[in-house]
């Protein structure tokens, strides 16, 4: 197993965006990681890096196609179980953003608005020709969604104690238990290994270890 290589964040950003790159017609990212590493900024990062080289790319947050609160809350506001399997709705991802930029060349930038707990109320976008998309939130892989380029932030129990909100510390059990059974899926390999995953305990010093294609 190749090891892990510290590289600066500047280099960490246009390593992933070489990968995209490298892809023809529509590329999808998953930048798969929990709250505390901002995985938005950093998938923002990236497209910011893909449009300097003149690729049109976009990103969605997974906190933007969460379930209703009727569903994701049904067994109280802080269960891990529901967190991990009923808060947010990876079906909707798969069905707006991934097939629809694929198959019809379009994607829904937000489904449902998590605060108001009411429809985004947002219309498809039309995609280039050569769109880039990163979707960036908690527990992405394993859900067999059909990513191009996967990468994978982790955070050990102590980082995400540290840089989890307390009043969301009840995650953290979730996220992590989600990882374990991804290295399982990996040690059997049952195909949910990342193309780059990422030691991001301090985002300013991340150690890196990447899948040869």
């Amino acid at each position: 197993m190749p090891a892990f290589t510290p590289l600066t964040p500047e280099i960490l950003t246009a390593s992933v965006a070489d990968r995209a790159e490298a892809l023809t017609g529509s590329v999808c990212i998953a930048v798969s990681a929990p709250d505390a590493a901002d995985p938005v900024e950093f998938a923002q990062r990236v497209a910011t890096e893909l449009r300097t080289r003149g690729r049109a790319a976009d990103v969605v947050d997974l906190h933007d196609f969460v379930r209703p609160a009727s569903l994701r809350l049904e067994h109280g506001r802080t269960d891990p179980y529901s967190y991990r399997h009923d808060w947010f709705d990876y079906a909707a991802v798969d069905r707006e953003v991934l097939r629809a930029v694929h198959e019809h060349r379009r994607w829904l930038p937000r489904l449902w608005d998590e605060r108001t707990d009411r429809s985004a109320r947002e219309r498809p976008r039309r995609a280039a020709e050569d769109q880039i998309l990163a979707v960036a939130g908690p527990m992405l892989l394993g859900r067999g969604l059909d990513f191009d380029v996967t990468v994978v932030l982790t955070m050990s129990r102590g980082a995400l104690e540290r840089r989890t909100r307390p009043e969301d510390h009840w995650t953290i059990d979730a996220v992590l238990e989600h990882d374990a059974v991804l290295e399982h899926a990996v040690l059997e390999h049952a195909g949910a290994d990342a193309d780059v995953l990422v030691r991001y305990d301090h985002p300013t010093r991340p150690a890196v270890r990447t899948r040869s294609d």
